[in-house]
């Protein structure tokens, strides 16, 4: 073997065993997520357990509006019409 092909498998070597305590250190902290949400989940389990049961809440109910859409009136237009508003950018010398 050459020296290139002894460098080549070492490399090789060092890349498979950092692939590998990489795997095992995302495992551990994968597990040690779930064993801590585990944790949580029965923590709260037990609070909830503990406590004395509540009613649900009432729903409010809507109350009648003092008007009524008939009575409204119409809104004023706030923004011109299309065809205006073409007209002007036309007439400002704009190419519509």
């Amino acid at each position: 073997m050459t020296n290139d092909d002894q460098d080549r498998t070492a490399k090789a070597a060092r890349a498979a065993e950092d692939a590998r305590s990489a795997m095992a250190e995302r495992e551990a902290a994968a597990k040690a997520t779930l064993d801590n949400m585990a944790r949580l989940r029965a923590l709260r389990l037990a609070r909830e357990a503990a406590e004395p049961q509540r009613a649900p809440a009432a729903r409010k109910t809507r109350t009648a509006k003092t008007t009524s859409k008939a009575t409204r009136k119409p809104a004023e237009k706030a923004t011109p019409a299309l065809s205006d508003w073409l007209a002007s950018q036309q007439s400002g010398g704009r190419r519509i």
